[in-house]
């Protein structure tokens, strides 16, 4: 134990070499090691470009920030929240990162093509994209009109297939790519009042893995998270009692955050993930168990 004791001098050329002392003092070296590895890995997303949809806030706000924390350019898609938008970029060019907010209803499959368009000639690439968007238009089956049913559909269900045609030419031709779906868990339990959401969320799932089938042969990952009950606009338009009796559902005993649906997203778009495609990761705090 005694070739532990390093003097200063020692510490400042483990620092300056690496390797350099891998015999003599493994355990040491092996901490300097990873040290300098977690503050490569901060930046593993260096050049890339990636598009989030629905990111003017909540849970497509935080997965923005954290991407451009890990060094990517991202494109804050916004539906018609111009002003949320710009703080979103704002917010993000404020932390050191670079980001820029663009219009589009995902909705519509030709503005979709458009907006992948701008992305192309702008920046020359496209390596990460994020489907986030969605809405709610809650109701009873009884009571649910078509109108609300084939709303959520198109934006939650179609507007990712969108998305993901139009972009996956890119894909395509780098050879690379990561696709990513917000689910959520209600696509796995179903629930009450949320038949349109629901199945918008189940069929995401089924869009997930027959594309990370479909492209998996060029080095495409496509992979959906499904969070669970998380903070943000939609939860905050729930009826409390909803809230409550949701909450005894979760093991963990608490509401999620949106960065913490952000941080798998983060993983899911850094190389670290690169042999995971095709998986439904559950940001629930164990609701799903």
């Amino acid at each position: 134990m005694g070739s532990l004791a390093i003097g200063i001098s020692g510490w400042a050329n483990i620092a300056a070499n690496g390797m350099s002392y891998f015999n003599q003092n493994r355990m040491v070296v092996t901490y300097v090691v990873h040290a300098r590895t977690y503050k490569g890995e901060y930046n593993m997303l260096e050049g890339k470009v990636a598009l989030v949809t629905g990111a003017s806030r909540g849970i497509g706000r935080a997965i923005a920030i954290a991407l451009a924390k890990k060094g990517a350019t991202v494109i804050v898609n916004y539906g018609g929240s111009a002003q949320a938008a710009k703080e979103t970029v704002e917010e993000i060019e404020s932390l050191g990162g670079k980001a820029q907010e663009l219009q589009c209803d995902v909705a519509d499959y030709e503005a979709c093509g458009e907006m992948i368009k701008t992305v192309l000639e702008k920046y020359g690439r496209l390596d990460i994209l994020v489907n986030n968007a969605g809405i709610t238009r809650d109701g009873l089956i009884l009571r649910m009109s078509e109108a609300d049913y084939d709303a959520v559909m198109s934006v939650n269900l179609k507007g990712a297939f969108n998305t993901i045609r139009h972009a996956s030419k890119a894909f395509l031709k780098q050879r690379s790519g990561k696709i990513i779906n917000i689910s959520s868990v209600s696509a796995l339990l179903g629930n009450p009042g949320q038949a349109n959401y629901a199945a918008s969320k189940a069929g995401l799932i089924g869009l997930t893995r027959s594309v990370a089938r479909e492209l998996a042969s060029r080095g495409i990952c496509v992979n959906a998270i499904a969070p669970g009950l998380i903070a943000s606009d939609m939860t905050e338009q729930m009826p409390e009692k909803a809230k409550e009796e949701l909450l005894g559902r979760i093991p963990l005993g608490r509401i999620g955050r949106p960065e913490d649906v952000a941080s798998v997203a983060a993983f899911l778009a850094d190389p670290a993930s690169d042999y995971v495609t095709g998986q439904v990761l559950c940001v629930d705090g164990g609701m799903a168990i």
